[in-house]
């Protein structure tokens, strides 16, 4: 017996809309009728314009900041769920919170599993992400969990620069692997900047672990918040020296003063997805960050979900 499929319909949230709408024209299909609505005190209310009964939907949003993209997500879930659809799938495309994975002191929250708590409760019943700041967290969720791999993306832009000497860099000792998982694609050497906080997004000192002479560097970094780690890898690879530093980054978070550091740093370039909105008017001011769309990606994984066929299929490089 054929596998039937059911109706796909595809909704965004007001903090992704522009990768949402890309996704949608990528697999096919026009986004669907939301409305979300909020009180004049801030309060949110998402509305669905058109019958979700018995349909797979699946709900674009990054949990990015403000928190209003996390209680949208959640509320929209829910009204879904009310409204009688038949499997609803969470696209979230940068995965907030995630660096709260565990205690790495004494009284502090775990946010990545409240999180998945929050969102497993709204009714969610699968959760689509890409690069999780740590691959554990997949397993804070009792639902499926579609783990996107951003280096199909990007190890064919690299490849594409034909960098004579290539180095993959870790700026801290926590991406080594993500780090080595690189290098294997270009058989290259794999070099680590050790670095010791005195506090979150303040770095205290930084040594390198290899050696980066004569060398192209590409440092490999799932977020970008101040720019601050990577900046200062690149300074001191640069020091040690390199021939050229350049930066991958899945999450283009950029707080605070983080385009000005980019574009004031040895770095040649920045390498992003469009998980996160880059802010339009910093973006303007900073010549060296180029953004690779996920767009294709997520389309390919929710045909693969809603027609049951593989998602790993999805990261052979050729």
């Amino acid at each position: 017996m054929p596998l039937q499929f059911n109706t796909v319909k595809l909704f965004a949230g007001s903090g992704t809309v522009e990768l949402a709408e890309k996704i949608a024209k990528s697999y096919g299909k026009p986004l669907g009728d939301i409305t979300l609505s909020k009180f004049s005190d801030g309060e949110i209310q998402p509305f669905y314009n058109e019958s979700v009964r018995g349909s797979d939907i699946f709900l674009i949003q990054s949990t990015n900041q403000p928190t209003d993209n996390l209680l949208e997500l959640l509320l929209m879930i829910d009204a879904a769920k009310r409204a009688s659809a038949h499997y609803i799938t969470v696209v979230v495309p940068y995965f907030g919170f995630a660096r709260q994975d565990r205690k790495d002191k004494p009284r502090v929250a775990i946010g990545a599993k409240l999180i998945a708590n929050l969102i497993m409760a709204a009714g969610a019943h699968r959760i689509m992400t890409m690069d999780l700041h740590a691959a554990q967290i997949q397993g804070f969720f009792d639902i499926p969990v579609d783990h996107l791999d951003g280096s199909i993306i990007f190890v064919p832009y690299i490849k594409s620069l034909n960098l004579p000497n290539l180095t993959i860099a870790s700026p801290d000792m926590g991406g080594s692997y993500r780090a080595r998982t690189f290098a294997k694609f270009f058989n290259a050497e794999v070099i680590i900047c050790d670095k010791r906080r005195k506090r979150a997004n303040e770095i205290e000192s930084m040594s390198i672990i290899g050696d980066v002479k004569g060398q192209d560097v590409v440092l490999i970094d799932d977020i970008c918040d101040t720019a601050g780690t990577l900046s200062k890898a690149a300074a001191l690879i640069m020091e040690n020296g390199a021939n050229s530093v350049r930066a991958v980054c899945t999450h283009a978070v950029l707080s605070g003063k983080a385009y000005e550091t980019i574009e004031n740093s040895v770095l040649s370039e920045m390498i992003v997805t469009d998980t996160i909105q880059l802010d339009a008017e910093k973006a303007k001011n900073c010549s060296k960050i180029k953004v690779l769309s996920t767009d294709k990606l997520f389309a390919g994984a929710i045909k693969n979900v809603n027609e049951h066929g593989s998602i790993s299929d999805l990261f052979e490089i050729k």
